[in-house]
């Protein structure tokens, strides 16, 4: 059995959900397949929260409606009439779903209104493109994976609870899987105990495919991508990109620590604790041999790797009474990070002042500053990004950061990382 994962863009059209047959029926065992929301949904359903959040329950209703009408749409020009009215009758709950997710949202725990609401668009997209397989004789069957994978109430970064979530999903997901049914699930949510909604964290859909496989004791994982293989860039912002054909676990979590895009940051633990091969493919051309992540590589020479994090701030706080960052305040600011769930990309300390680079988070970072300005000065530098390059030379830094200024760097034997205006 293998996992299969499409994202956004492999459904961004009803001609691309149609081009991904031939992919689906391939395999002879069957798959667990687990798909993203249609294209830009997310952002649409970010769009709805926000407004949703500001008070203006009318305007995020109409938004919502909007989306709505979006997946009808969709949906009838892949489905036949029999299809769509069963696609229209099962999408009607969750449309009914994310109404009252819209009634209940609220700007004083937006963390929640954010899940309730944006972990639709997986539900949405996962009901069209199960029915549409069906109706080209495809066996499978739809899972809501919120009745699998069990979290915290760590909103928009849950934490799975591991021993639960493949009780169930060797129950619920197994059991078709046995009598030779496929099954279509979604990626980036799961639940609590309370059943409310809850995501793991943006990009999450890898992780859950990661997830499912290491529970069920896939035999490999495919993401299927538009690109063809893992780049050692990301080919939207640098030129001149290389593919690489075979990488470890090791690099690839180190890239992804550093934010590259491609894999989700918690996504390759699972694969490697279980030794499940990851592949990274182009839905485009399935005949591509694309990239294998794995436990050992037969070569481990790679190009400069490449990951750029735009939209950061970077904050600097200084002790007011001179007295050295040691023990003591190390131990007080991690504890504000940790207790406020900021993820901090770099640090960096001198006698009496700590530097972090941090993510843009417009509803977080304003908080943090205040929590850090009852005990300290405060100095943020706004609108800079986090440049790192694994392997790096020091013609490729030079090139990437000859026109920037540099505002703090760090280097190890193999890694380099500034922040940049």
């Amino acid at each position: 059995m293998q996992v299969y994962k499409f994202g956004g863009a492999s459904i961004a059209a009803p001609g691309k959900m149609e081009a991904l047959l031939p992919i689906i029926t391939q395999p002879a065992a069957p798959l667990v397949v687990v798909v993203s929301a249609i294209g830009k949904t997310t952002n649409a359903l970010e769009v709805v929260v926000n407004t949703a959040c500001k008070g203006d329950k009318d305007e995020a209703r109409k938004l919502a409606k909007d989306i709505e009408q979006q997946h009808l749409d969709y949906a009838k020009e892949v489905l036949d009439d029999m299809y769509y009215k069963k696609a229209a009758t099962a999408l009607d709950v969750f449309f009914t779903e994310l109404l009252w997710a819209i009634d209940d949202a609220d700007a004083s725990r937006y963390d929640y209104s954010y899940d309730q609401i944006v972990s639709m668009g997986e539900i949405f997209s996962t009901r069209i493109f199960s029915f549409y397989l069906q109706q080209q004789g495809y066996k499978n069957e739809w899972v809501d994976v919120r009745d699998v994978i069990r979290t915290d109430d760590t909103y928009r970064d849950a934490k799975v609870d591991l021993e639960y979530s493949r009780v169930q999903a060797q129950k619920v997901i197994g059991s078709h899987l046995h009598a030779g049914v496929s099954v279509i699930t979604q990626g980036f949510i799961g639940a609590t105990v309370d059943n409310a909604t809850v995501t793991l964290g943006r990009e999450g859909s890898d992780y859950s495919a990661a997830l499912l496989a290491s529970m069920l004791g896939a035999e490999a994982v495919t993401i299927w991508k538009d690109v063809e293989g893992l780049q050692n860039a990301d080919p939207k912002i640098f030129k001149d990109t290389v593919k690489i054909e075979a990488i470890t676990y090791h690099e690839v979590i180190e890239m992804a620590y550093y934010g590259a895009q491609v894999i989700h940051p918690k996504t390759i633990k699972p694969l490697q604790n279980n030794n499940i091969p990851l592949y990274v493919k182009c839905f485009l051309d399935r005949n591509q041999k694309g990239t294998v992540i794995q436990n050992e590589v037969s070569s481990i020479f790679y190009p400069p790797l490449i990951i750029l994090k735009k939209d950061q701030i970077l904050v600097q706080v200084t002790t007011r009474d001179f007295s050295f960052i040691t023990e003591d305040n190390l131990s007080n600011l991690y504890r504000i990070f940790h207790d406020m769930k900021i993820k901090i990309n770099l640090i960096q300390n001198a006698a009496i002042s700590f530097v972090a680079c941090i993510d843009n988070k417009e509803d977080k970072v304003q908080e943090l500053i205040e929590a850090l300005g009852s005990d300290y000065k405060v100095f943020t530098n706004e609108n800079v990004s986090l440049l790192t390059i694994r392997h790096f030379t020091p013609e490729i830094l030079f090139d990437l950061t000859k026109s920037r200024y540099i505002l703090l760097e760090q280097k190890t034997r193999h890694t380099v990382q500034v922040v940049i205006k």
